[in-house]
């Protein structure tokens, strides 16, 4: 049996797809699994910020494209990367173990303190809505590229700090640059974020996967995308939410921008796990009354 894993080119996209590779090879000894590495549009195009050269999608089309023509068998994604709006043939068959959610602060080597006379790198409206809160004497500036460019870029002094998900972090062997976590409380984490979606094709057979795929992290992703998917949330909307399980309860935070000022909204919703979309959707109600629950 052949399993091709499609991956973006970037170092921690690789480790990402490796991570499912070898578990598929403790699983499946028999089975050929390799990754197939392509770039995509969301790494070439650098110089501006996603949400004005097309969102999320530009660090899919490629691997999608690579899946329906039958190049790959599998796509591997940090599902917070995911666009809202997966196509139906091309559906999430498998989500990982859920990694630390949270968001953290990388100082420059051998600082201990933000230097606040430089601004803080981050290409997140989420994340600067909610830091100006905990820094209000903070400047944010956009960075964009890989995690290893955004490191080069605050050692050469563009910026006093970074704010990156823990995840990628430590999926990079980096977790000694952190310098501070941010609980949920104070800044809740992009929806699927610390989570892997595997994507597949519709009509092939995905149940070599069935022990792969984490309960939690599906009814999380769920009701976490659901929220944002319904307040029309992308890459570039201050749209936020993030679930916690315990047993068959759900509760979803959710945070919503309606674009005045720096002020924003969170709220709670709990309920049964089964339901995890319609928790999404009815949270997102309490911002939005034109929005329709089923």
């Amino acid at each position: 049996m052949e399993i091709r894993i499609g991956s973006r080119e970037s170092r921690l996209a690789v480790i990402q797809s490796e991570m499912v590779q070898n578990w598929l090879k403790s699983r499946m000894p028999e089975a050929e699994v390799s990754i197939v590495t392509m770039k995509t549009t969301g790494d070439i195009i650098l110089d501006r910020p996603l949400a004005q050269v097309g969102g999320k999608g530009l660090f899919v089309k490629e691997l999608d494209r690579a899946l329906m023509d039958g190049r790959t068998d599998l796509s591997v994604h940090s599902l917070k990367d995911l666009p809202m709006e997966v196509p139906e043939e091309l559906p999430v068959v498998a989500y990982s173990a859920r990694e630390d959610e949270r968001d953290v602060l990388i100082l420059p080597e051998g600082a201990t303190e933000i230097d606040f006379s430089n601004p803080i790198g981050t290409s997140s409206l989420r994340r600067i809505l909610q830091l100006k809160r905990l820094y209000p004497e903070a400047s944010f500036e956009s960075v964009r590229g890989n995690l290893v460019t955004r490191l080069r870029k605050l050692e050469e002094g563009n910026y006093s700090a970074l704010i990156l998900a823990s995840a990628g972090v430590k999926r990079m062997g980096l977790e000694h640059r952190i310098s501070r976590y941010f609980s949920v409380d104070e800044v809740i984490p992009a929806a699927g974020q610390g989570i892997l979606a595997v994507q597949g094709k519709r009509g092939q057979d995905y149940r070599y996967l069935e022990a792969y795929d984490d309960r939690n992290s599906r009814f999380a992703a769920l009701a976490e995308r659901a929220f944002v998917r319904a307040l029309d949330g992308g890459c570039s909307s201050p749209v936020a939410a993030h679930a916690v399980i315990d047993g068959e309860q759900l509760t979803l935070t959710g945070l919503y921008y309606g674009g005045d000022g720096d002020h924003y909204e969170t709220a709670v919703l709990r309920g049964k796990v089964s339901e995890a979309e319609q928790i999404g959707k009815k949270l997102a109600g309490q911002f939005r009354k034109d929005i329709r629950v089923e």
